[in-house]
């Protein structure tokens, strides 16, 4: 991803930019408060940055703080990976293009970050040769994910994946 298309999403408040390694310890204290119900070690954000850069942002606030983050990476239609769990490798082609996370904290939430980072996504989804993109929506976030293009998608076959989140959660794609 270019500082160009990060900047054009930009605001006065909190701008996008890719996600760096020493964002990390920021990364994880944001995850921890915002999404305490789904706890992920160290090493998934990790290792989502090292095999997918171009899909892990950052919101820095105009403080200089960290508001937010995305992890998002090519991956197997129909298919999320389940939550705490090392990929080792993406596949090749990957059909979906899937938003692993996304966190933003309360001071930011009204920036309307997270439709801003749609287009940036997106563009990543469709250079990578995706078809869509896909996520497991909780925290009843179904409603902002399906305002982004998002429709729920019943596949039998991930009924267990789901629950192991939350009795809400759905898989979600859009398609590109």
């Amino acid at each position: 991803m270019s500082d160009a298309s990060v900047s054009s999403a930009s605001s006065p408040a909190a701008d996008w930019r890719p996600m760096l390694p020493q964002d990390l310890p920021a990364v994880l204290r944001i995850a921890a408060e915002v999404h305490p119900a789904y706890p992920e070690e160290a090493a998934v954000f990790a290792e989502r940055l090292t095999l997918f850069a171009g899909g892990c942002l950052c919101l820095a606030t105009r403080e200089g703080t960290l508001g937010g983050y995305v992890l998002s990476h090519p991956w197997q239609a129909d298919a999320p990976p389940a939550l705490d769990t090392l990929l080792q490798r993406l596949p090749v082609p990957a059909p979906a293009y899937y938003l692993h996370d996304m966190a933003l904290l309360p001071a930011v939430r009204g920036l309307v970050a997270a439709g801003r980072a749609m287009p940036l996504l997106a563009a990543q989804a469709v250079a990578a040769g995706c078809r869509e993109m896909a996520l497991v929506a909780v925290n009843g976030s179904a409603g902002f994910w399906a305002r982004q293009g998002f429709e729920v998608r019943e596949v039998p076959a991930l009924a267990a994946k789901l629950a192991s989140y939350d009795a809400a959660a759905c898989f979600m794609v859009r398609p590109l």
